[in-house]
């Protein structure tokens, strides 16, 4: 057999260079798109699901939050095994699928379960929610945000509501992680003596807040072929415009917050983390 290749190679050489060609451009294609790393990501098609629940042991986390998202994922296609850890206030769950599975197939199918699962779980226990899409494998790149004459609280800001959502939209990037500095807040400031003169329960504060704080529709007039949209704008935008708000009325008079508190743009007290 081996003489009647190296005779029909002898007799076609054209043939033969022909083909040897068309097998390295072949091979120098292939080499030009595959994916070359220094350590490749063996890690299977997997998706997580992490739950913070309240201060609980491992037991009750096990039984009130764990077992029942577990429970929530059996039965879906082309899992190959579920696997968990319960620790003091953490549960995780991994879902692991076969090789040739999407993974955003595989994510979609354990959002739809996790439905399910969050109406097993007591109120107050915790909210599960999917992990990022990565891997033990992926790179995590730390970075810090310096600015002079900024503060604690303008710098978290600054990487909150702009550098952020722009690393966000980078290709390659699964998730962004906010931590240190102050978050921004708005804060009522209440005088606990005025409360008490007044005779204003802390729950009429809290109630207060929520209904003058709020945006309504009112429909549309239609005039001269125009139609000119109603609307009412609550929102508040700033301290100055908040504290003309009503909070309870004594004596049939209309109290405002500058009488029993105050409202200021204030940074937190504890570091935050947002992610």
């Amino acid at each position: 057999m081996l003489e009647r290749l190296l005779t029909f190679s002898l007799k076609y050489r054209f043939l033969i260079l022909i083909f040897t060609a068309l097998i390295v451009g072949a091979g120098i294609m292939s080499l030009k798109e595959l994916p070359i790393d220094a350590v490749p990501d063996i890690t299977t098609v997997q998706v997580q699901v992490l739950t913070r629940t309240v201060p609980m042991g491992p037991v009750e986390v096990e039984r009130y939050v764990t077992f029942p998202v577990e429970a929530a994922m059996s039965g879906i296609p082309d899992i190959e095994e579920i696997r968990s850890i319960s620790r003091f206030g953490l549960s995780a769950v991994t879902v692991v699928f076969k090789e040739h599975v999407n993974i955003y197939w595989a994510r979609q199918q354990v959002g739809e379960r996790l439905v399910q699962a969050r109406e097993e779980i007591p109120r107050g226990f915790g909210t599960p929610e999917l992990g990022p899409v990565s891997t033990g494998l992926g790179e995590v790149y730390q970075f810090v945000v310096r600015g002079k004459g900024y503060s604690p609280m303008e710098l978290r800001t600054i990487l909150d509501w702009q550098i952020g959502y722009r690393l966000r939209s980078v290709p390659g990037v699964v998730e962004v992680s906010q931590e240190g500095g102050y978050a921004k807040q708005y804060q009522v400031v209440v005088d606990p003596a005025k409360l008490v003169g007044y005779r204003i329960p802390i729950g009429h504060v809290f109630e207060a807040l929520e209904k003058n704080n709020a945006v309504a529709g009112g429909g549309y007039i239609e005039h001269a072929g125009e139609a000119y949209i109603i609307r009412g704008e609550g929102l508040v935008q700033n301290p100055t415009t908040s504290a003309a708000l009503s909070s309870t009325t004594v004596r049939a008079y209309r109290l405002p917050w500058r009488s029993s508190a105050k409202s200021k743009w204030a940074a937190s007290r504890a570091s935050e983390r947002r992610p």
